[in-house]
C-alpha cells in the first residue's frame, strides 16, 4: 500500500511540475516537432565547456562540424549560454588550419564575436613546438596550463561538459 501511495505522489509531482521541466514535445501537442517554435523560457542560462581534441581521419570536416554545432547551440538558447572550447592534442590544429582557411577563420571569428571563448592547452603547444602567435588569433590569455585540467576546473565552476 505504501509503495502504491508513493507512486501516485511521484506521478502527481511529475504531472504538476512547471511546463519548463517537461520535454519539448509536451509544449507542441499536435504541432509538427520540426517546425514548432521553441517556447519562451524553455532554455535557461547554461554554462558549457566543449572539448576539442581533433577528429580523425578528416580533421577539417570535424572542426567545421564542431563550430557549426556551437553556433546551433547559441541559436537554440537565444544566446543564453556561456561557452568555452578547450583545445588540446590534435584539436590545436584547428587554429593552424584557420591561418590559411578563410572559412574556418570566419567561423571562429563569428563565434568569438558572440562571446565563445577558445582556450588552448600549453602542454599541447609545447609538444607541437608552437607558440600562440603561430595560431589563428590565439592570444597569450587564451593559453591554459593543461587542457584536461582546464575542463575539470570549469566543471567544478558549474560548466557542463560536451564532447561532440
Amino acid at each position: 500500500m505504501l509503495k502504491a501511495a508513493t507512486a501516485v505522489i511521484c506521478l502527481f509531482a511529475i504531472l504538476s511540475a512547471p511546463a519548463v521541466a517537461r520535454p519539448f514535445g509536451s509544449f507542441a501537442r499536435g504541432a509538427d516537432p520540426m517546425t514548432a517554435p521553441i517556447p519562451p523560457g524553455y532554455y535557461t542560462f547554461q554554462k558549457v565547456v566543449y572539448q576539442n581534441d581533433g577528429g580523425q581521419p578528416d580533421e577539417r570536416a570535424y572542426f567545421e562540424q564542431l563550430l557549426h554545432n556551437i553556433g546551433a547551440h547559441l541559436q537554440a538558447t537565444g544566446g543564453k549560454v556561456e561557452i568555452r572550447v578547450v583545445s588540446f592534442a590534435r584539436g590545436v590544429s584547428l587554429f593552424e588550419m584557420a591561418k590559411t582557411d578563410p572559412q574556418l577563420a570566419g567561423l571562429l571569428d563569428t563565434l568569438r564575436a558572440k562571446g565563445v571563448r577558445f582556450l588552448v592547452c600549453r602542454n599541447s603547444l609545447r609538444g607541437m613546438k608552437l607558440r600562440p602567435e603561430d595560431l589563428y588569433k590565439v592570444r597569450p590569455e587564451d593559453v591554459v596550463p593543461s587542457g584536461v585540467a582546464e575542463i575539470a576546473r570549469l566543471e567544478g565552476l558549474g560548466f557542463v561538459y560536451e564532447h561532440p
